[in-house]
């Protein structure tokens, strides 16, 4: 499925987009749903290496649909994507060899470390503190299968 004989980009993440939507309202109403922010993280990971503008542009279009649905603050994912990014993993791919615990700090950076970014955002702006529930247990063991696939 190619757009033209030049331009050799897959119009699949146009149709990955639609079904996030599709995705993020089902996630919304069923609880045992994962949100997938850490197959996000990767994916966004990965497009960034690619420097993929339409893909990051994609992903972008999704985090601010979750976080509105979530109740999150906005951009705050997508900020926190670059974070992630720019500082933490280049140091996790040059510290750790094996792919496997890679991709372990990958979803745990995904729920981990953006509950304690929305913590610290939630104090700096004096807004109402993130929760933590007991899904969040069961939604790294899915991701992490999940990622593991990725």
């Amino acid at each position: 499925m190619q757009r033209s004989i030049i331009n050799k980009n897959p119009l699949g993440a146009i149709v990955y987009l639609l079904l996030f939507f599709f995705y993020e309202s089902l996630s919304s109403i069923y609880l045992f749903l994962p949100p997938l922010l850490a197959v996000l993280l990767v994916l966004f990971l990965k497009a960034m290496k690619d420097n993929d503008f339409y893909f990051v542009l994609y992903i972008g279009l999704y985090l601010i649909i979750f976080e509105a649905d979530k109740g999150y603050i906005a951009f705050s994912s997508i900020f926190y994507f670059i974070f992630v990014y720019k500082f933490i993993e280049p140091k996790l791919v040059q510290n750790f060899n094996c792919s496997f615990c890679i991709k372990i700090s990958y979803v745990l950076l995904a729920y981990l470390g953006f509950y304690l970014f929305t913590l610290l955002l939630s104090k700096i702006f004096i807004s109402v503190t993130p929760e933590l529930d007991y899904y969040l247990i069961y939604y790294l063991v899915i991701e992490f299968f999940l990622v593991s696939l990725l």
